[in-house]
């Protein structure tokens, strides 16, 4: 088989890829999905309780008009609008987020301990190194204590001292003095902070429905079941494990970096592999706990909750059941609690055990009553050996190593983990970039959201 242009990976990179090729009036391209469906980490699943499950806590929220038009084009009013209700759970409480700006909830030792570390002169002055100075010189030591450094370690599985803080952007909420204090004094609650205080869900099949409708648009041009092999950047031809053999113009390469770089490649270099092998990521174990609701008492309007203790494996709750109704077998008389637990060499995890300590977090951390154990209906799991591409201090570096000599190749590496940077790897970003790249190849027009240099 020959073509122009051949993508690997069908998640919402390329598939966002491919829908813009095909409206550039470009036909000839191929997608290879190593799995029999499309999505991605994005996908959905239905359990066999009749529960549906996203991989992760996903949520649409949107930096561009074109990813904002092309939802529309897809879901059109089958998909509900949410104002973000998210909290932190600490000191046995539940503290609105962002925490920062939220202490008031703390019980008093801790609310002074975080208020205590704010104070003029308690806070290193000089540049940070890495992600862990940076927070304790932007949220002194009580925050760093009662929420940041804990919880970062859950979520990354990777001591923060070994993370870099270029990334974080819009996706921390940094603190005033003046408004922690403001908040505390005049008992009022600050929560609208962020990009994602509202969000769209789909009415129904999870966040996957949005990548099942836009792989239909696509049927022909994926070949399902067709995992990587081995790539000749020489030949310029990519063959699978099941057999098949593609040659072609240009590669899109969706699938993670280093597995390309250090793996698949065929002339890949020492500088290279050892590029590759800087890269760093965790892996996560999501659970879905689902079962029927008794009393009114068990609803609660949260989205989603974060746990930076210890008395939970998980480090976020999605009430996916608030997400859509359709995400439970019966609506609006079930719960479903979607638990993320991330592990990795600096945090490891007994994955047969981790059902059961999820339902015992569940517990300690009042989401599910004790007595309503036995009641559970389903217990969904799945694991991603790649969950999140960590922002280690070595990322950039190697990303400057890797990306030109693929680019030399004719190869290009975009999306969540085939660009590697998390701070454009939420799903607008990662449609964007698929869409950006085929724009590149088909006009010439500059790539603006995934950038290595």
């Amino acid at each position: 088989m020959k073509k122009k242009y051949l993508i690997i990976g069908a998640g919402p990179t390329g598939l966002g890829a491919a829908h813009r090729l095909r409206e550039l009036g470009v036909d000839d391209f191929i997608v290879l999905e190593r799995h029999g469906h499309a999505g991605g980490l994005s996908a959905s699943f239905k359990d066999d309780k009749g529960f549906t499950w996203d991989i992760g806590g996903h949520v649409v929220f949107s930096h561009y008009e074109y990813f904002d038009a092309l939802l529309d084009s897809l879901l059109g009013d089958e998909r509900l609008e949410h104002e973000r209700e998210s909290w932190v759970r600490s000191c046995a409480t539940w503290v609105p987020y962002p925490f920062q700006n939220n202490i008031r909830h703390l019980p008093p030792q801790a609310r002074w301990e975080c208020v205590e570390g704010l104070l003029p002169g308690n806070r290193p002055e000089d540049a940070p190194a890495d992600f862990g100075q940076w927070i304790e010189r932007i949220f002194g030591a009580g925050i760093a204590k009662h929420f940041m450094n804990p919880y970062n370690f859950k979520v990354w599985a990777t001591p923060p001292k070994l993370m870099q803080f270029g990334w974080i952007g819009e996706r921390v909420s940094v603190v005033d003095l003046r408004r922690v204090l403001k908040n505390i004094i005049l008992e009022r609650d600050d929560i609208s902070w962020g990009p994602n205080n509202t969000f769209k869900f789909p009415l129904h099949g999870g966040t996957g429905e949005i990548f099942r409708r836009l792989a239909a648009r696509l049927d022909g041009f994926i070949e399902y079941g067709q995992e990587v092999a081995c790539i000749d950047a020489k030949a310029k031809s990519v063959t699978t494990k099941a057999g098949l053999t593609v040659e072609y113009e240009t590669l899109l390469n969706t699938a993670p970096l280093d597995i390309l770089a250090s793996r698949w490649l065929a002339d890949r270099d020492e500088a290279m592999v050892e590029a590759a092998g800087r890269l760093t990521h965790n892996s996560v174990h999501v659970a879905g706990v689902g079962l029927d609701i008794k009393s009114e008492a068990e609803r609660n309007p949260r989205c989603w909750m974060y746990f930076p203790e210890p008395d939970a494996p998980f480090y976020r709750v999605t009430n996916f059941h608030n997400y859509s109704p359709n995400n439970v077998a019966r609506p609006g008389q079930q719960l479903a609690f979607m638990c993320e637990t991330s592990y990795s060499a600096h945090k490891q995890e007994n994955l047969d055990e981790l059902m059961d300590r999820t339902i015992d977090g569940l517990v300690n951390t009042s989401l599910l009553d004790a007595a309503r154990v036995a009641d559970v209906l389903t217990r969904w799991e799945t694991t991603v050996d790649y969950g999140y591409p960590v922002p280690c201090l070595q990322r950039d570096s190697a990303l400057k190593a890797i990306q030109p000599r693929l680019e030399a190749r004719d190869i290009f590496s975009r999306g969540r983990f085939g660009g590697w940077k998390y701070e454009v790897g939420n799903m607008d970003h990662s449609v964007m970039q698929g869409v950006e790249w085929a724009q590149r190849m088909v006009t010439g027009a500059p790539e603006t959201t995934y950038r290595w240099e």
